[in-house]
This record gives C-alpha cells, sequence and structure tokens, in this order.
C-alpha cells in the first residue's frame, strides 16, 4: 500500500494499492528517481479518468483536492 499526503499540511489523504500507485507514476511527472510528490489539478484527474484510472484512485484524489485548483500531494509506501 502507498499512503498519500497533503504536501503542505502533511493530512493523511487515503490509501492506494501499489497497481493504483503505479499507474499514477505511469502518467504523473516525476523530476528525479528519488521525487515523492506530485503535483494535482482537477484537470490532472480529470486526464487520469480518461486514460483509465479505477475509480478508487480517482475519488482519493478527488477528495483530496476538494475544492482547490491546485494542490502537491506526496507519498510514502507503508
Amino acid at each position: 500500500m502507498v499512503q498519500l499526503y497533503d504536501k503542505d499540511t502533511g493530512a493523511a489523504l487515503g490509501a492506494i494499492s501499489d497497481a493504483q500507485f503505479q499507474f499514477l507514476q505511469a502518467h504523473l511527472e516525476e523530476e528525479s528517481a528519488e521525487d515523492t510528490d506530485y503535483y494535482l489539478t482537477p484537470e490532472t484527474v480529470d486526464l487520469l479518468e480518461a486514460e483509465g484510472a479505477d475509480g478508487g484512485l480517482l475519488t482519493v484524489l478527488r477528495t483530496a483536492l476538494g475544492q482547490r485548483d491546485e494542490m502537491d500531494i506526496r507519498w510514502s509506501r507503508s
């Protein structure tokens, strides 16, 4: 399992499966092999949905964003 966090506040956003995380890695930009964060917008989540992200992952990401226009999320393996 991979735990997602709000990078600014440190608040836990939810856990996702390894398969869901692999999907994120394949579709979002990483600056380096040690990179543990992603920039997220509603448009990004819509793109992930169009690319076939599963419903559970989309729910975690949309809930995390709430009414915000953007955010950085970080991840760690549990």
